[in-house]
């Protein structure tokens, strides 16, 4: 049983507005997150995801707007809503010089697990993680991967409803990650809210939900079915050419072309309507000397969205 089963959403934002001095770092956000929901913040650093995500977590007061986390207001009642979440940041507050289980000892206590209940869900998170066979072993003798699970497991001793999880993959290797998102798949089965930050585009993939936070703001909540299609459907062609740079100047301005952007080897372009765009396409990068490898309609990736709408906000502001 979680520790909170409050009706309503899980974490509820209205207009909230965080300055420091006339820096807005947070502006004029409102989000409701459902309880059970996995819910990622995207952006690129500086956007004001870990800033949302302190006012959230109790530790910083809002200047303006509301927030409700586990139906706690968190500018009044910042110790009740602290109680109610199990918050997990890139940096893995651990003790390198403590064992797998001293830390987990440790930090039930922080959390305020009773002596009776501390050994049931020291092995909850020692079985949750895959630690009880380094569950003796010293903190700092393990993976990043590894750190990344004890960490998590930590935050989760004391059955909090709500987790945050601030970059908690930052640093650690592709196949960690993957394991590491089956974990908060598995806390979301069993009822957790999880709101997590993250700069990896592949894994909004895994939210159920996601905002994009560009300049304090949001500028995209939806699923990332619905993010993608908001790219429009078969508007988005993949270009491999014989010059990408090349193949990016002639293009860039074209009237067919709405966006273009460097991705991978090639080059993404989101076109009015690919039936006049392609064979104008051809046309242009024959007469500029570049030879077309392939050029065929795909499906947008988050990164795809992320790019566009970054680039539409920057037009904007320009």
């Amino acid at each position: 049983m979680l520790a909170n089963s409050q009706s309503g959403p899980a974490v509820h934002i209205d207009k909230l507005v965080k300055k420091f001095g006339d820096f807005v770092a947070v502006d004029n956000v409102s989000i409701d997150v459902s309880q059970g929901e996995i819910f990622g913040f995207l952006g690129p650093n500086g956007a004001g995801k870990s800033t949302t995500i302190r006012i959230l977590c109790g530790l910083l007061p809002p200047t303006s707007g509301r927030a409700t986390v586990g139906g706690f207001d968190v500018e009044t009642r910042p110790e009740d809503v602290k109680h109610n979440i199990g918050y997990m940041s890139q940096k893995f507050s651990l003790y390198d010089d403590l064992t797998v289980e001293e830390n987990i000892e440790f930090f039930g206590g922080v959390y305020g697990v009773s002596d009776a209940k501390l050994p049931a869900r020291r092995d909850y998170v020692l079985e949750m993680a895959g630690l009880e066979d380094k569950r003796r072993a010293m903190t700092r003798t393990l993976s990043g991967g590894w750190k990344q699970r004890l960490a998590l497991g930590c935050a989760i001793l004391h059955q909090p409803p709500i987790l945050f999880l601030d970059e908690p993959t930052s640093g650690v290797d592709p196949i960690a990650r993957r394991g590491f998102w089956r974990l908060i798949y598995d806390l979301s089965d069993a009822g957790h809210t999880v709101f997590v930050t993250t700069h990896y585009m592949d894994e909004a993939e895994y939210c159920h939900r996601v905002a994009l936070m560009y300049g304090g703001r949001v500028i995209a909540l939806g699923s990332p079915e619905e993010l993608k299609k908001s790219l429009g459907e078969g508007n988005l062609l993949n270009l491999d050419s014989s010059d990408v740079r090349g193949s990016l100047s002639v293009l860039e301005g074209k009237p067919e072309i709405l966006e273009a952007a460097v991705f991978g080897a090639g080059l993404h372009l989101k076109v009015r309507d690919p039936g006049i765009a392609i064979p104008r396409i051809y046309e242009y990068l024959k007469q500029a000397g570049i030879h077309v490898l392939t050029l065929d309609s795909i499906t947008p990736s988050m990164e795809d969205v992320f790019v566009s709408l970054i680039e539409q906000e920057e037009k904007a502001a320009a």
